[in-house]
């Protein structure tokens, strides 16, 4: 080779690493036990806030957050543990009880194990968790991965690759990550689209197979049901209490009530909110 061509291949070298994307990598994980991943930059966002709400106050979930605080204790403790489905009625603390039990979680491991970290996938960025699996794998740290309001509408594929890194693939999903999802529907797909799929299929029950297989990647269901009055009060008075609220019960129980008349829904959301603004009515 000319001598005087390998100074001009050493700068065209240079010059097309530097054109090359940098790897994506995570190097913040220290910084935070809570992230927002983005897809777009391929890194994780640190959350220092956590808006969660006390585990106590969670009313009517006794059996729901003994199931998801064992398995996340398991998981915690690198023992075998499940992916979670959260599944039912809107606004009844699906969300809030992941969030809830991952910092009870933490409370539990202080000074034994190390404590675990969530991340918040967006919905519209499921399609990038492959990735973002691959991220997390070869680091020192347990992850949760926290889908909310998961659900897939018509031509939509982002369910195929879901289902294919939740434990069907073939790297499988990393013994260093659980995925927890909180969807309002059992099967993340509204009916019609499955009854759509198997009235246009070859094989009608092949097709209802592959779209409800999804949710069988979840070795754990825990469903919420409606909220009734009984339970709807209680919400209230526990929230009440813990803000120490100086109003009677009585009135309390009525103000509520119309409350949840004018919002046309009784839940738990529907009882934060309204406290939220009674708070604010009674520090006038």
């Amino acid at each position: 080779m000319n001598a005087d061509l390998i100074p001009l291949l050493e700068r065209i070298a240079t010059a097309l690493e530097q054109l090359s994307p940098p790897k994506p990598h995570i190097d913040n994980v220290h910084q935070a036990n809570a992230f927002m991943w983005s897809a777009s930059k391929n890194c994780l966002i640190p959350i220092d806030d956590v808006t969660f709400v006390d585990v106590s106050l969670l009313q009517g979930l006794s059996h729901q957050k003994a199931t998801l605080f064992e398995n996340t204790l398991h998981f915690a403790k690198g023992l075998p543990a499940n992916n979670a489905m959260l599944w039912g009625a809107r606004g009844m603390g699906k969300s809030s009880l992941i969030k809830s039990v991952h910092q009870e979680v933490n409370k539990e491991l202080k000074g034994q194990f190390e404590e675990i970290k969530i991340i918040e996938i967006p919905r519209d960025d499921i399609h990038s968790l492959p990735t973002l699996l691959q991220l997390l794998k070869p680091l020192p740290h347990r992850f949760i991965i926290f889908s909310d309001d998961l659900s897939f509408e018509k031509e939509d594929r982002d369910y195929k690759a879901l289902k294919s890194v939740l434990d069907g693939g073939i790297a499988g999903r990393p013994n260093n990550v659980l995925f927890y999802a909180t969807s309002n529907r059992r099967h993340l797909m509204p009916r019609d689209m499955i009854e759509n799929e198997s009235s246009t299929a070859i094989n009608p029950s092949e097709a209802i197979e592959e779209k409800v297989s999804l949710s069988d990647r979840f070795g754990l269901w825990i469903g919420f049901h409606n909220c009734d009055k009984t339970l709807y009060d209680n919400i209230v008075k526990a929230y009440a209490k813990d803000r120490n609220l100086s109003i009677s019960e009585e009135d309390l129980l009525a103000q509520a009530n119309e409350w949840s008349i004018t919002r046309g829904s009784r839940n738990g959301r529907v009882a934060w909110q309204f406290i939220e603004d009674l708070t604010a009515k009674l520090k006038k």
